[in-house]
């Protein structure tokens, strides 16, 4: 990991504020990903919302090698921007109703693309069908399933909500519908375990808590991969994992395919994860403007806060040089951050504060490019999406 003398040498040029990714460490994380596969040869479809921006996700993938296959997007448009680009395994991982979004889906299908697209309940259907239909295509579709871990039934639901589906009668039966529905095949299932690739093992509860879910987590895709190929549906692909459960994923033998995005990066919330071994990976540069006390400095911007519960997790971190702070009174804000200093330590006014974002996609929406640096260069201006001017879920 480079340090912050090297850091701040490399934008001693630059405007601030500035986005910097560390092209060795994202090589190091690939590695580690990998590496958290043990001896499974499933390949990494990976995510690009956690990354947004075009030239880091074909770096990832040229480091990847064999082992990648396709992307997971995030909307329909963002699908058919990467089948502009050349992509040609895409899986579109939330669903939509809408007659634009579905239309856009077919016509990428009709090209030769193969976008499948998630759905968990009949409503799902009817608009990709009738784009389907129009085209002349048939669509294929990724049946969502629930993961999340009840250890009490109904009265916990430790995970996010997304799919309804959790019974293997129920995924059946959609599958079913799907195949018999003119325009659409069925083309397989999602299953994302959050609960254990998007939580840490900071305390011994999540530890606890991971653990139990693992087995349960297996045993659910498995009791439904088993029913679907009982019922004579083929699945051509079952995708699962996160950058956070890649070691335990990979030993199961019902999925095709894996899910990496974050852990490329290596925002803050990845973090003490027990199985894996990042190295800090992406950071925001911000200029050291005022001195209020002897002890506390002021950066000029840095609120970008992370999106889901609120709480200091979701806030950006200091960086380097080590030992700054936030104010608890004041967090990051807007147009100024104030960060406390430790033990005598200095700051001088004009000199960068490196910080980390706890989310390593959402940090492209602030910046039009990143700075790729590897060695002791600048090495590429890439633009995000917001440089390339797409606003994908704005």
């Amino acid at each position: 990991m480079k340090s912050y003398a090297e850091l701040s040498r490399l934008i001693q040029n630059e405007p601030l504020p500035c986005a910097v990714v560390d092209l060795d460490a994202v090589d190091a994380n690939v590695d580690a990903l990998l590496k958290a596969t043990g001896t499974s040869s499933k390949k990494i479809r990976v995510a690009t919302k956690s990354i947004r921006c075009p030239d880091l996700v074909r770096i990832i993938q040229k480091k990847l090698g064999d082992r990648a296959c396709g992307l997971m997007t995030y909307t329909a448009t963002e699908t058919a921007f990467w089948a502009s680009e050349g992509e040609r395994d895409l899986l579109l991982a939330y669903p939509t109703m809408s007659a634009h979004d579905a239309r856009l889906l077919a016509t990428i299908n009709r090209e030769g693309v193969t976008a499948a697209v998630v759905v968990d309940c009949e409503a799902h259907l009817a608009p990709l069908a009738d784009a389907a239909n129009a085209a002349k295509i048939a669509m294929p579709c990724i049946i969502e399933i629930d993961l999340a871990f009840h250890p009490l039934g109904t009265l916990v639901h430790l995970g996010v909500r997304r799919s309804p589906l959790r019974d293997a009668a129920q995924v059946v039966a959609l599958a079913k519908k799907i195949a018999a529905t003119c325009g659409l095949t069925f083309h397989g299932v999602m299953g994302y375990e959050a609960q254990i690739a998007g939580v840490s093992d900071a305390d011994l509860s999540a530890r606890a808590m991971k653990s139990a879910s693992r087995a349960d987590v297996a045993a659910s895709r498995k009791k439904i991969a088993d029913a679907l190929a009982s019922a004579g549906l083929t699945l051509a692909v079952f995708n699962g994992g996160g950058s956070g459960s890649l070691a335990s994923s990979a030993k199961e033998d019902c999925l095709t395919e894996l899910t990496a995005g974050s852990g490329f990066l290596d925002s803050h919330l990845f973090d003490h994860y027990d199985a894996l071994d990042l190295t800090p990976a992406i950071f925001f540069a911000l200029q050291v403007v005022r001195r209020p006390t002897d002890d506390i400095v002021t950066c000029h911007g840095g609120g970008l806060v992370a999106s889901g519960k609120s709480g200091v997790d979701r806030l950006p971190i200091p960086w380097l040089p080590g030992g700054l702070s936030l104010l608890p009174l004041e967090g990051a804000g807007e147009v100024q951050t104030p960060i406390a200093l430790k033990n005598g330590q200095i700051v001088e006014l004009g000199h960068p504060a490196f910080f980390r974002h706890a989310k390593a996609g959402e940090l492209a929406e602030h910046f039009n490019e990143y700075l790729f640096v590897r060695g002791d260069r600048i090495e590429e201006r890439a633009r995000t999406y917001r440089g390339l001017g797409h606003s994908f879920l704005g």
